[in-house]
């Protein structure tokens, strides 16, 4: 008989009792290596709950990473604060007093 697959970048999801920092480290790769490549986004352990604040580049990006954190850390609250800059250009003109 063989032994179950695991689906590749969920293996430490569903380990039971999975020590929360490897999760978290595992987590930071994951978006590191990924296609958004994001390194600006923090990510700690604060009393049982995970939490992940800095400033993203998009709505879509905060998006995939919230969507790729809870692949991650499925069982774990996660607390999102993550800002998504503000990259319009201006509608007037700065007055200079």
């Amino acid at each position: 008989m063989s032994e179950p697959t695991e689906e590749p970048g969920r293996a430490t999801a569903d380990v039971p009792g999975q020590n929360a920092e490897y999760r978290v480290a595992h987590l930071r790769d994951r978006l590191a290596a990924d296609d958004l490549g994001e390194l600006g986004v923090r990510i700690d352990v604060r009393a049982g709950a995970v939490a992940l604040t800095g400033t993203v580049p998009s709505a879509h990006c905060r998006d995939e990473v919230l969507r790729i954190t809870h692949e991650e850390l499925a069982g774990l609250p996660v607390h999102c604060d993550l800002v998504v800059a503000d990259a319009t250009a201006p509608d007037h003109t700065e007055e200079l007093a």
